[in-house]
């Protein structure tokens, strides 16, 4: 659970937000079903590495009513076309296409100032990945994904309410909760990845989730 706590830790220190605590003072994150009623009561919900995710119709029932009655949804740490094609096929399942089309989020949009500036996607690749980051400057990560159509480019996603709320952020060839989770593991990796990219997107996403 490194990366749920790590990045409740940033959380509480970089932003004012009440981050909720257990009683013995750690860090609370739950793990939820999407057709358990009390999914309404976790506005923010993290899924990743879905490329090979099959929803039931019980559990796509659930995440639509929790999307339009103003949850908010964190796609993450997916990479390449097969994976990309497969979270657009489950999400037109839970949200018709035509009328809740995903839409690339420009970078002039609040989730990218909320609380830091960012001027570009971030892509976060595993810290296994660094070593060839510090050879080579690639840091998308493995060349065993497919990519044909959609490039090797961090790719930030989102899905609009009617009212105009981003409710649906997919951040496609990146991992931010790699960045959370292995901080401290690779100095390096903090510096380039961590500090600059996993954390301050995640930060403005969150911020921004439980401000609209």
């Amino acid at each position: 659970p490194e990366s749920d706590e790590n990045f409740s830790l940033r959380l509480s220190q970089l932003t004012t937000l009440n981050v909720a605590r257990t009683d013995d003072g750690r860090f609370r994150h739950v793990i939820v079903r999407l057709d358990d009623p009390d999914i309404h009561k976790y506005p923010f919900i993290y899924m990743l590495e879905i490329g090979g995710m099959s929803l039931t119709p019980p559990e796509q029932e659930g995440l639509r009513d929790h999307l339009l009655r103003g949850g908010f949804l964190l796609v993450d740490d997916f990479w390449g076309d097969n994976a990309w094609d497969n979270l657009e096929f489950e999400m037109a399942q839970i949200l018709p296409r035509d009328e809740y089309p995903f839409v690339d989020v420009p970078l002039d949009h609040d989730l990218f100032h909320v609380v830091f500036d960012l001027d570009e996607v971030p892509q976060v690749p595993g810290v296994n990945q660094y070593w060839d980051y510090e050879q080579s400057g690639e840091s998308f990560e493995g060349g065993w994904y497919r990519y044909e159509r959609y490039g090797t480019e961090a790719r930030c996603r989102g899905i609009f309410d009617r009212n105009g709320r981003l409710m649906v952020v997919a951040m496609h060839n990146s991992d931010l909760g790699d960045g959370w989770e292995r901080e401290g593991e690779n100095y390096g990796y903090f510096r380039d990845f961590s500090a600059k990219k996993a954390y301050p997107m995640g930060i403005n996403i969150v911020v921004y989730a439980m401000t609209h």
